[in-house]
């Protein structure tokens, strides 16, 4: 299975389209101007003049985050998706500048590193554990292999494989190798991306090696904590380590993991890079552990598609465990998500795969950034109450309102490389079948066995369930679509040339072969009609509520829509849902309305024994990603009260 290349969509007038435009015309100049520390009101990032201080190219002292280089990589892999598509040629130039002053940064044995380098050069390569090394060279690495594509430079792409070459004669299960993998995985992901890019085998057995290497015993973070003495890199004191490592997954060997635990991040890259590597090696041990790990994932996922329930090491706890006043979701797991179960639909169709894809990506990668472009959630709560995320000290990480920057900015150019390549993920192909897996107006053409087929598909989804693909080529024999039917899609239907099409379907995704001839047109039409989603009985944050979806979106409560004290309020179990046509953010969405009650106490006691009072009112929904887009603070909920 392999997908359809990015260069080979091209996105039309739809639903994503102006997220696309977004990173293009706003998304990167602005980041390029807050990496630059010119960004009014934005906490300070200094990940620019880092790495020209790293190159002799100006005086000064190290600034930020150990990961902090990592930035500016993801910044230059979105870039490098705007340039593939011809867009945002001005700012290859700029890129070409940074990539020369990384050049100039870089030691001459290959390695690259402006916290090691510019903090504590004696430290190189010491601390897998914590330095974060091998997680920023990862990301380079990605970025490098992006910008090849796009421009055919190898300049970043030959100081990634300098630096890969100095990881392998250090790294490995040889003779004098240490035998280490790194603390963060990203490295893994990277490798299994550049192997395809320069298909050099080293570098998919150097990846496979951090896969199987990881969680061994005599375990390596342990040794390594004892050759250095007990240093943290973070505190610079001895300190202790923890009495098993789920934090970053290492706490088994990955084929041995079947329960989802540890930082979040960590582990959608890690599982992707399992599901990569395991497809392009032939190793199904991998794969298997993959699939048990998914269906564990599946049960601590939010209904928005966000994962990491707890702000203690930005997390998984168990099964079910869904808070919704701390829950944390970062912005960056949900992109791993989405990496998670594209890797995977390489491997096997599963609507099951695709459904959680387009769950996050449309709900919590979407909320991650605000319509205008310039203002980011790192963490995405269930719900919010302003005053309460501000002074309750459980509740600090969770922001009321999106900010102009973070400290800690791995999200911002990770919703930009996400958005700018999301042509990547709508389509595979295996043989003469093409799978659409995201709905989105486009332009393709697909490499097929017998020969290229284009096609265009036009379509407002997810605002209406009407899916057009018209073939844009003759096919020189039978071929087949493959069309997911979404999980929450209640009622489907397919047509060919205006008649009822032959359609089986397997795992959820229908299938129609043709012998496609220029001017043939498929219709499709999704039932989007909203609907009530409730919990298991095990998620006990949503016990007696209920939330709205329609198609994908998932929909929540605005205290400038309705009321202050949203917790006051319930939605009708017998009301009609309706719709009605709106714009949150200057971004065009349907609003839903239905009746419900608000309650109101006789008084202002905390406590009383008189009856609440209920009062019929009508509520109105939003959907999840476009929350907090009006300017006003106030609260938010997704799980509403049923009565």
């Amino acid at each position: 299975m392999k997908q359809v290349p990015l260069k080979n969509v091209r996105l039309a007038e739809g639903y994503l389209s102006p997220y696309y435009r977004l990173v293009r015309d706003v998304m990167i100049p602005y980041q390029w101007e807050a990496m630059n520390d010119r960004v009014e009101g934005a906490v300070k990032s200094h990940c620019i003049d880092n790495i020209r201080i790293a190159a002799g190219q100006r005086e000064g002292e190290f600034y930020g985050f150990l990961f902090q280089d990592s930035d500016v990589a993801k910044w230059l892999e979105a870039l490098a998706y705007c340039v593939q598509n011809g867009d945002a040629a001005e700012f290859e130039a700029i890129a070409d500048g940074v990539i020369q002053t990384i050049k100039s940064a870089q030691q001459p044995d290959g390695y690259f590193n402006t916290y090691i380098q510019l903090t504590a050069p004696e430290r190189k390569l010491t601390n897998l554990y914590e330095a974060h090394e091998l997680y920023c060279l990862g990301h380079l690495a990605e970025a490098a292999a992006a910008y090849t594509q796009a421009t055919g430079k190898r300049e970043l792409l030959d100081i990634v494989l300098r630096f890969i070459d100095l990881i392998d004669s250090r790294f490995g299960s040889g003779e004098g190798k240490l035998r280490g993998y790194p603390g963060h995985q990203e490295i893994e992901l990277a490798l299994a991306r550049l192997y395809e890019v320069t298909n050099d085998g080293k570098l998919l057995r150097l990846g496979k090696y951090f896969l199987d290497e990881r969680g061994r015993e005599p375990h390596f973070f342990t040794q390594e904590w004892e050759k250095r003495g007990g240093l943290s890199e973070w505190t610079q004191r001895s300190e202790k380590l923890p009495a098993d490592y789920t934090y970053n997954q290492a706490h088994l060997p990955v084929r041995e993991q079947d329960k989802v635990v540890g930082h979040a991040v960590r582990a959608m890259y890690m599982y992707a890079a399992m599901a990569e590597i395991g497809r392009l090696s032939g190793d199904e041990s991998l794969l298997d552990a993959c699939r048990v790990l998914f269906e564990d994932l599946r049960r601590q996922t939010y209904v928005t598609g966000g994962i990491g329930s707890t702000n203690h090491g930005e997390a998984f706890t168990f099964a079910y465990d869904l808070p919704n006043e701390t829950n944390y979701s970062e912005t960056c797991a949900s992109i791993g998500l989405v990496f998670f179960m594209h890797a995977m639909l390489k491997t096997e169709v599963d609507a099951a795969c695709a459904d959680l894809m387009e769950n996050a990506l449309y709900n919590t990668v979407l909320a991650g950034v605000s319509t205008d472009g310039q203002s980011y959630f790192y963490v995405n709560p269930m719900e919010t109450v302003p005053e309460a995320n501000e002074r309750n000290p459980a509740r600090t990480h969770a922001k009321s309102r999106r900010q102009k920057w973070n400290a800690c900015a791995c999200c911002p150019p990770n919703i930009s490389r996400l958005l700018a390549s999301i042509g990547k993920y709508l389509y595979s192909v295996d043989g003469d079948t093409v799978y659409v897996h995201l709905y989105a107006a486009s332009d393709v053409t697909a490499d097929l066995k017998g020969g290229p087929f284009a096609f265009g598909v036009r379509t407002g989804y997810p605002l209406d369930g009407a899916v057009m693909l018209t073939a844009g080529s003759d096919v020189t024999d039978n071929a087949t679509l493959a069309f997911r039917v979404p999980g929450w899609c209640g009622d489907a239907s397919f047509k060919l040339n205006g008649k009822n099409a032959d359609v089986s379907v397997r795992k959820g995704y229908a299938y129609i072969t043709h012998k496609f001839v220029k001017g043939d047109v498929l219709e499709l039409s999704f039932d989007m009609r909203p609907r009530v989603v409730y919990a298991n009985p095990g998620l006990r944050a949503a016990a007696g509520k209920a939330c709205i979806r329609r198609g994908p979106l998932v929909y929540c409560l605005e205290e400038r829509d309705n009321i202050p004290n949203l917790h006051s309020l319930s939605l009708d179990a017998s009301a009609e849902i309706r719709e009605k046509p709106g714009s949150v953010g200057g971004m065009d969405c349907v609003v839903l309305t239905a009746g419900g009650f608000a309650e109101e106490s006789a008084d202002d006691s905390v406590y009383t024994h008189i009856p609440k009072k209920r009062a019929a009112r009508e509520l109105v929904f939003v959907p999840y990603h476009l929350w907090g887009n009006g300017g006003d603070l106030g609260e938010m909920i997704v799980w509403v009260r049923e009565r």
